[in-house]
């Protein structure tokens, strides 16, 4: 094992604090400022102090061995990137206010690149020009920005962030799952290596596009993605990308279709009691506008339509709700009583629980006036059916039926098949067995490495502070002197010892400083071992604590040593 330098507290760049920053909402906000990792520089722009560096560096590392493992080829692109690669696909306008704009001093354009599919692909492109060739696997460890809106959690979510990303390259769609497959594969061993509890589920492509996506979620109650997990069989998912199967109904029974007299009942609440029914009964229209034109979108009454659905369906447009000035001008459409039928100029989605052949109470198009026995394909028709409802718990697994259960995550990781998308607006081909040419077909695999960092912080601390897995902690063994000068003394000598011997270790010999504060701070930083040179000093005895179980064990110092350079 090589020597490894002992980090001394008494002269690393690295204060801890009592308290928790002003502006921190979830824990590993507050444990990585408290505990001298990160500071903030700008709202969603975080500096790196040297143990959260250590702690950074030891992500990567597992990253990249893993990302070998599968014969992966690392480089390095840049960060700075032309406009006209990302306009080719569309995506200049798609990303919106995310991507970072910006300009020369001859008035070009540039962008600071969120992800780098179109890089990789001119690449690919000037390198590649045979099957012979492919198929390749590339990846980079690289800063990517976005201009969130809201930067929040800390690191969790900032406008500058550390990410994985990789692209393979193949000729044959079967060659794409097979690099699918094994980033699949490589990923399961990244984030057991890391210690992360983690869920793989199907995911939407979103703007970048392809036909399959899954993610790897961290469960967090800090996550900002909600999933859904089947418990009675392996179904999991994104619920942003649960679908149901439509499902037609014999309507031939229901009644024509009668207004009825509603007054003051504009909402789904005071429509039901109203009538006396439940709000699953009625539908419910909401209207939205996409870019500029007004489209309903209905869902039976009981039911939230989920915004985020609605923008996925119609992306890259965009999509805002109506307001009242909305309505001048539309005597078509009366507030709080729109029903679809007779809907004149308005593309109409409904979610498939509005199937052909189910009967709705719905508005009649008239103030203070609904109407019944209104059946889906008889008496209106629906342009697209989309999964547009908020999913809740106990809403049935697509695959078996069962109640599903939500829960909070962190997206740590999300793999792509994105098929031609790129290749066919770079045109990247190479000549094939034939000598013709073939459009090749891509994947893009991506890990969050400093999200991956704050996903840890957040599974693994306690009320006491971090408690990083061994692999990624910024030290094997935290040794504190417990202040007098025989114990400092005892405490450097072990320190170098079991540098010597390889262990990394992280020593508080910081002159000064209470044996309280001391102790305090080696919960809070987290390193897995603590060895505290104390009250038994002179004997030539220490104190060995697990940091995660809070089991002491009061040890000779060389027995400590062989036990801590064992194992």
């Amino acid at each position: 094992m090589a020597n490894a330098p002992v980090q001394r507290m008494s002269q690393l760049l690295a204060k801890t604090l009592r308290d928790d920053p002003a502006d921190a909402e979830v824990l590993s906000h507050k444990l990585l400022v408290r505990a001298g990792y990160v500071r903030r520089t700008a709202a969603g722009i975080w500096s790196w102090l040297p143990l959260g560096r250590k702690v950074l560096a030891n992500v990567e590392r597992i990253v990249r061995e893993e990302m070998d493992a599968i014969g992966a080829q690392e480089v390095l692109l840049p960060a700075l990137l032309p406009r006209e690669p990302y306009e080719a696909t569309g995506r200049w306008e798609e990303y919106g206010a995310e991507l970072f704009r910006l300009n020369d001093r001859k008035g070009g354009d540039y962008l600071l690149g969120p992800t780098h599919e179109e890089i990789f692909t001119l690449l690919v492109k000037d390198q590649a020009s045979s099957y012979k060739d492919l198929p390749v696997i590339l990846y980079q460890i690289q800063t990517k920005f976005r201009d969130e809106a809201r930067p929040r959690a800390g690191i969790l979510r900032g406008r500058e962030f550390l990410m994985k990303d990789s692209y393979s390259f193949d000729l044959t769609d079967e060659g794409l799952a097979e690099s699918y497959a094994l980033h699949r594969q490589a990923y399961r061993k990244v984030f057991e290596r890391l210690g992360l509890d983690y869920r793989i589920c199907f995911a939407t492509a979103g703007a970048m596009g392809g036909s399959k996506s899954e993610e790897f979620l961290a469960p967090s109650s800090a996550g900002e993605d909600i999933f859904a997990d089947c418990p009675n069989c392996e179904f999991a998912a994104n619920t942003e990308a649960i679908t149901y199967e439509l499902k037609p109904v014999d309507g031939s029974a229901v009644p024509a279709a009668e207004e009825i007299d509603t007054p003051d009942t504009p909402t789904i609440e005071t429509l039901a009691a109203s009538l006396g029914v439940p709000a699953s009964a009625t539908l419910k229209n909401l209207l939205v506008k996409v870019d500029g034109e007004i489209v309903a979108v209905g869902v039976p009454g009981d039911r939230e339509v989920d915004l985020g659905k609605v923008e996925a369906h119609f992306a890259p447009a965009e999509v805002e709700l109506v307001t009242a000035e909305d309505f001048t001008g539309r005597p078509d459409l009366v507030r709080g009583y729109v029903g679809p039928q007779g809907l004149a100029k308005v593309t109409y989605l409904a979610d498939p629980r509005v199937a052909p052949g189910t009967a709705w109470i719905t508005g009649a198009n008239k103030e203070n006036v609904h109407a019944k026995n209104v059946v889906a394909g008889r008496d209106f028709e629906v342009d697209a059916y989309v999964d547009v409802v908020v999913v809740r718990e106990g809403d049935p697994c697509p695959n078996c039926g069962t109640g599903l259960k939500l829960d909070r995550a962190i997206e740590i990781g999300h793999i792509f098949q994105l098929g031609r998308k790129y290749a066919d607006a770079l045109k990247l081909d190479v000549l094939g067995h034939t000598g013709k040419p073939v459009r090749v077909t891509m994947g893009s695999y991506g890990i969050g490495v400093s999200r991956a960092v704050a996903a840890l912080a957040e599974q693994t601390a306690d009320d006491k502070g971090l408690c990083w897995p061994a692999e990624v902690a910024p030290a094997d063994v935290h040794v504190v002197a417990a202040g007098k000068a025989l114990q400092t003394e005892l405490a450097l000598e072990v320190s170098e010892q079991l540098a010597a011997a390889g262990v990394r270790v992280l020593v508080d010999d910081r002159a000064g400083v209470s044996p309280g504060v001391k102790f305090t701070d080696s919960e809070l930083i987290g390193v897995p071992t603590i060895l505290v040179a104390g009250r038994r000093a002179a004997e030539g005895v220490v104190e060995l604590k697990n940091r995660r179980t809070g089991e002491r064990e009061e040890l000779p110092v060389a027995e400590a040593i062989t036990r801590l350079t064992t194992t």
